[in-house]
């Protein structure tokens, strides 16, 4: 995916908000656990305080959120509490297990009302858009107009920078790996939580969980992580997430049998380098990568790739997904598919059906899967004929519209 992409995506984010804001009225799974490598090393005990400090980066009136949507003047109008945005910082853990310092955004409208909470979790940035994660609160930023203006209608947003981004910057992103997506999630809205009693800040017990592409696959990660270990400290309310790459397996093995030109596979080497990473398979590029592109790669882990599997992956590694014989890899992937069990929370599944950067059928089997398992609140929402960016403004639309209801 090309850095304008990523932009595009976070364009059509604000867009479909806009939109929204003009058209809006005012268990754990009972299948067995995957094999993966072990851990690094055994966490300890999660602490009971998380938030490590918080710093204000600015309060802004209605009318200079307003001027932030000037071109749609109806929209700034729904502006209805001036916000105070900070920077918290909390403490997470680390792919390794390592407790480490990461940092989010915290959006809390000015009001003695009790609001509800929203986890916001952003999409793809590559490591050269670290200006635009959440706590850098830049113009550039999906934080700055669209969800801002949401904010100032009545929601607390939590939005994790996730790890390898803002405090913890100095580590590569988990790119794709659901677990600590997952973790840095919680441990942020637990640690905004905090900070809201801490500050005498009102909020009730709603917590509505959102995001769209790596986003979309962080909130269904968050979504099983919360309902397993935070149920009563953290209870989701509904959670609606979009576009996200929820089954891992048959993704890979889709990617490796394809003959057709595939727009995403540099984002797909991210996900190898990040797996090969942290479940220690330590390979070296060209097990995956054919030359030139192992040893180009490995000097610049966003350079250009073909878009044709063929001419990518290496043989080996391509027989070796189709046909399973690679069991670390497998372990891998498997641990990090996340459409295969039974939420208790609504749950409303986005996704555009001509989607050629994350196929459809991730929302589609985690629709079966759930239903499946016996889950009555899941509903599998498609929007026909949208692609990946394309369906942002619909996905914001119809998601907000969604958590409205609860």
């Amino acid at each position: 995916m090309t850095l304008s992409n990523f932009r595009r995506a976070s364009a059509g984010w604000a867009l479909g908000l806009l939109t929204l804001l003009v058209s809006a009225p005012g268990c754990k799974s009972n299948s067995p656990e995957p094999t993966a490598p072990a851990p690094a090393t055994t966490p300890a005990p999660e602490p009971t305080s998380v938030l490590v400090g918080s710093t204000l980066i600015g309060e802004y009136s209605t009318s200079a959120l307003a001027g932030r949507v000037a071109d749609i003047p109806l929209v700034g109008s729904l502006a209805r509490f001036s916000i105070k945005v900070y920077r918290l910082t909390y403490t997470t853990r680390n792919t390794d297990g390592n407790a480490i310092t990461a940092s989010g955004a915290l959006l809390v409208p000015v009001t003695t009302q009790a609001l509800p909470v929203i986890s916001y979790q952003h999409g793809t940035l590559r490591p050269d858009d670290e200006d635009r994660a959440p706590s850098h609160y830049s113009s550039g930023s999906e934080l700055w107009s669209a969800v801002s203006v949401l904010a100032s209608t009545g929601y607390v947003v939590s939005a994790p920078d996730y790890i390898g981004y803002g405090a913890s910057k100095a580590y590569p992103h988990p790119y794709e790996h659901g677990p600590s997506l997952a973790s840095a999630s919680a441990d942020m809205l637990r640690a905004a939580r905090e900070f809201c009693k801490k500050e005498n800040v009102a909020v009730n017990q709603k917590n509505f969980l959102l995001g769209y592409s790596e986003g979309g696959y962080a909130t269904m990660s968050l979504h099983k992580l919360l309902e397993e270990k935070y149920a009563t400290e953290l209870p989701v309310t509904a959670s609606a997430p979009g576009a996200g790459a929820y089954h891992k397996t048959a993704f890979a093995q889709y990617i490796t049998k394809s003959e057709q030109p595939l727009n995403f596979l540099s984002t797909y080497v991210w996900v190898l380098s990040t797996y090969n990473r942290v479940y220690n398979l330590n390979r070296p590029l060209s097990a995956y990568f054919k030359e030139p592109y192992a040893t180009r790669l490995q000097a610049d882990p966003f350079s250009s790739v073909p878009n044709k599997a063929s001419e990518l992956f290496a043989e080996p590694f391509r027989q070796a997904v189709l046909n399973n014989t690679d069991a670390a890899l497998t372990a891998a992937f498997k641990d990090n598919d996340v459409y295969d069990w039974k939420p208790t929370a609504p749950v409303a599944l986005f996704h555009g059906t001509a989607d050629d950067y994350v196929p459809y059928f991730n929302s589609q089997d985690a629709y079966n899967a759930m239903r499946a398992r016996g889950a009555t609140q899941v509903q599998l929402k498609p929007i026909q004929g949208g692609n990946h960016f394309s369906s942002v403004a619909t996905y914001t639309l119809q998601a907000f519209a969604f958590i409205s209801q609860y």
